[in-house]
């Protein structure tokens, strides 16, 4: 049985040459009901990605979403803007800077993509990993 190539490619680099796309054609990009905003950092992300979460696999692991505030594993993400919106059904979140020298290093040191999906699961991730995050208990 043979792989489509496509098939091969890792979801978080799948997503940020997508992400890289809508960021090439302008601070917005309309696909049918779809819509990717360029954001300031000072903007709040979506409020279905607002509040405590702790990661599945280790629930000593906090995502902490406070307006335009991210803060995971216990490390604030420095980012300078965000592209965000609805792409397909999910929520995204694209975190960026505007060093491109330092993009590489941004890329590896936090998490730049954050999704919730249709069924409600949120995911983070970067170039080098992926986590899912539940919402915290009271």
């Amino acid at each position: 049985m043979k792989l489509n190539p496509i098939e091969k490619i890792p979801l978080a680099l799948a997503f940020s040459v997508v992400t890289i796309c809508f960021q090439l054609v302008g601070h917005s990009v309309k696909a049918g009901e779809d819509t990717m905003e360029q954001f300031d950092r000072r903007e709040p992300l979506p409020i279905e990605m607002q509040g405590l979460w702790v990661e599945v696999e280790d629930s000593g692991s906090e995502l902490i979403v406070d307006g335009g505030e991210i803060t995971c594993f216990g490390a604030t993400v420095e980012y300078d803007y965000k592209i965000m919106g609805k792409k397909d059904g999910p929520v995204v979140v694209s975190l960026k800077i505007n060093d491109e020298i330092k993009e590489d290093e941004f890329q590896k040191a936090n998490i730049t993509e954050l999704v919730i999906t249709p069924d409600g699961e949120f995911h983070v991730y970067n170039l080098s990993f992926s986590s899912q995050f539940l919402p915290a208990a009271d």
